[in-house]
């Protein structure tokens, strides 16, 4: 029989307002990938305050840190010990991965109608803000259920930087970070209450700069090389390989420099590629093929190129027992509630929609048809969503795909957007900041502890998940898809 953790719940509803007041200001910092100093120092300190052993700097990244409170059983509050895993003596170890990076372009007011903080600005454009703070307050609420019981156990908060284009598990999970785990858990802001069961596709991302020969534009142009049409027919080759790539694959770029001036043969020109696939070796093969667009390019142009990779990651492995564990407690602590002003903010944002957005929106989810029809019938879903019978095809990309390589992984999300809101926008980032996300995030700040502590007082489950993690990995550990010595890209957002 399940017991339920009552201290862990009791903590979160005593310390919303100050959880609320953590992810409002993050909100506001809207800080981008691998730059977020003052979001990972808040989140860092919050930790801090309540007892957290808290090392940052993880793996050479200043935004990255990991957050530790133990417990020995009838010991003191963080005593510390061996981890000895599952049912060893010592406790298991459950993570928590938050994170708290924000979208470049995005910058939002809190406002039903497009209405930047700042033209052009970073905006939490994928509720991030709202995902390092229900993890945070998962992780503290489950350190005070564990020693309110006087239970055994090691709780652990990932801060994880630039999950956003650069992906900074995928850096920690190359240095063995999340290697003795034995459950992570983690959650993401969306549009229903529903546990993920979908993978996601492994991808690359690189710069690729060409270098020509400048010259005057109309004088001399035949005595210069220009490196934007090497960009130009590289872009064109990609579009005409298309046809022939993996089904499921994508393949994205935009153009980051074009040269200064028109009356210029531009000598340097550079596009940011991003490439993904369902399977870590398709993307290889298809990089690869990305590349040899490339070469060709600068070949018909008389240029050369450079390549910078930024980052590889992985597909996610689904641990259905774990996935199995966050459906019930979801079910234990219920959907968000939502007043009558969120209702009506949601109302007033969908007028921004497309006419067909939420319909579409809802025929890529594999819904039963019960549920379809109750989601046609709501603006904000305050209805916990049955998973699909079989798993959904993988459409986007996240680094959590390499903790899932690392140790037995599952996620979920809660409904902290008007049903139809598009990702990475504008509508996003206004519902980040708002009623609408906080009562999302506080639904899954309690899922996340009733998990954790269903895993610290179950461990036939925890072991179960286990055996299923080792099955699908083949018993193979992992192995980063980056070259050895990659860094962080720091320098890609460093001017923004």
């Amino acid at each position: 029989m399940t017991v339920k953790a009552t201290t862990a719940l009791s903590w979160i509803d005593e310390h919303r307002d100050a959880l609320i007041a953590m992810a409002d200001d993050i909100w506001g910092y809207a800080e981008l990938a691998l730059h977020e100093e003052r979001s990972a120092a808040r989140l860092a300190e919050a930790l801090r305050a309540e007892g957290f052993k808290v090392t940052t700097g993880t793996v050479g990244m200043p935004t990255a840190f990991v957050a530790e409170w133990r417990h020995g059983g009838a010991g003191r509050h963080g005593e510390s010990g061996r981890r000895g895993g599952a049912g060893a003596g010592k406790g298991p170890v459950i993570g928590f991965l938050g994170e708290y990076d924000a979208l470049g372009g995005v910058s939002q007011k809190v406002s039903p109608v497009q209405e930047p903080v700042v033209e052009g600005g970073a905006g939490h454009g994928c509720g991030h803000n709202l995902l390092g703070v229900g993890a945070l307050g998962a992780a503290v609420a489950l350190a005070r259920e564990l020693a309110a019981r006087k239970l055994p156990g090691t709780v652990r908060y990932y801060g994880c930087p630039a999950e956003e284009n650069l992906s900074g598990k995928a850096f920690m999970a190359r240095d063995g970070v999340f290697d003795d785990c034995d459950a992570c858990l983690t959650w993401h802001p969306g549009a229903t209450n529903r546990v993920s069961t979908n993978s996601s596709l492994a991808n690359n991302a690189c710069n690729i700069t060409f270098r020509g020969q400048s010259a005057h534009a109309a004088g001399n142009p035949f005595e210069g090389r220009s490196a934007l049409d090497a960009v130009q027919l590289m872009n064109m080759g990609v579009e005409f390989l298309r046809e022939h790539m993996p089904p499921k694959a994508r393949v994205h770029y935009v153009i980051t420099h074009g040269g200064d001036q028109p009356n210029v043969v531009p000598a340097s020109a550079k596009v940011w590629y991003l490439v993904r696939a369902p399977e870590r070796a398709q993307v290889d093969e298809l990089y690869q093929r990305v590349l040899d667009c490339a070469e060709g390019a600068a070949k018909m142009t008389g240029t050369r190129f450079e390549v910078e990779l930024l980052k590889a990651i992985w597909n996610t492995l689904n641990n259905r027992t774990l996935e199995d564990v966050l459906d019930a407690a979801m079910r234990r602590v219920g959907p968000p509630a939502f007043t009558a002003a969120d209702l009506e903010f949601a109302r007033r944002i969908t007028e921004s929609f497309r006419p067909d957005q939420k319909e579409t929106y809802l025929s890529r989810q594999e819904l039963s048809p019960e549920d379809l029809k109750t989601l046609r019938s709501q603006t904000l879903n305050d209805t916990i969503v049955a998973r699909p019978a079989v798993l959904k095809e993988p459409s986007g990309s996240t680094d959590v795909g390499d903790v899932s390589w690392c140790a037995p992984t599952a996620q979920f999300g809660t409904a902290c957007l008007a049903l139809g809101t598009p990702g990475h926008s504008w509508q996003y980032a206004a519902q980040s900041g708002m009623d609408i996300g906080h009562a999302g995030m506080l639904v899954a700040a309690k899922v996340l502890a009733e998990a954790g502590f269903e895993l610290v007082t179950n461990p036939d489950t925890l072991a179960k998940a286990r055996a299923e993690f080792l099955e699908l990995t083949g018993g193979r550990k992992y192995r980063s898809a980056m070259p050895p010595g990659q860094k962080p890209a720091f320098h890609q957002f460093a001017d923004e």
